[in-house]
């Protein structure tokens, strides 16, 4: 009986787990994130590092923190390293098109504790790309 307990346990939090898991992450075959807005981009891609608050952390790896950072004045920073990645950052920009990139470059400019000028376009991140 106890070994059955267990197995339904188990079986429960993968279940669980994979349903909350979908809220942030691209499901089914699409090859491009369906998430539009910064927000929702920032949440569906970057918050799982980066944390929601933007603050970073530091466990299994170091996630630099996004809010009051000054590396993120100009967009040409966070366009490349979402295109290219760098050490534990991933490339994540083939998942998304770039009006999706421009769109959580002024995201993360403009909230997340920063206030930088100008918006981010999506020709800005196709001459990168």
């Amino acid at each position: 009986m106890k070994r059955i307990s267990l197995a339904v346990f188990a079986a429960v939090t993968v279940l669980a787990g994979a349903a909350s898991a979908q809220d942030f992450v691209q499901s089914g075959t699409a090859a491009k994130l369906p998430q539009t807005e910064g927000k929702a981009i920032y949440n569906a891609i970057c918050s799982g590092c980066h944390m929601p608050d933007g603050q970073g952390a530091v466990g299994a790896g170091q996630y630099p923190a996004l809010a009051g950072n000054a590396n993120l004045e100009t967009p040409d920073y966070p366009i490349y390293l979402i295109l290219h990645g760098q050490k534990a950052m991933p490339p994540v920009g083939d998942v998304m098109d770039d009006a999706q990139i421009a769109a959580v470059v002024n995201y993360i400019r403009h909230n997340l504790g920063n206030n930088y000028e100008g918006e981010t376009t999506a020709e800005d991140v196709a001459a990168a790309r």
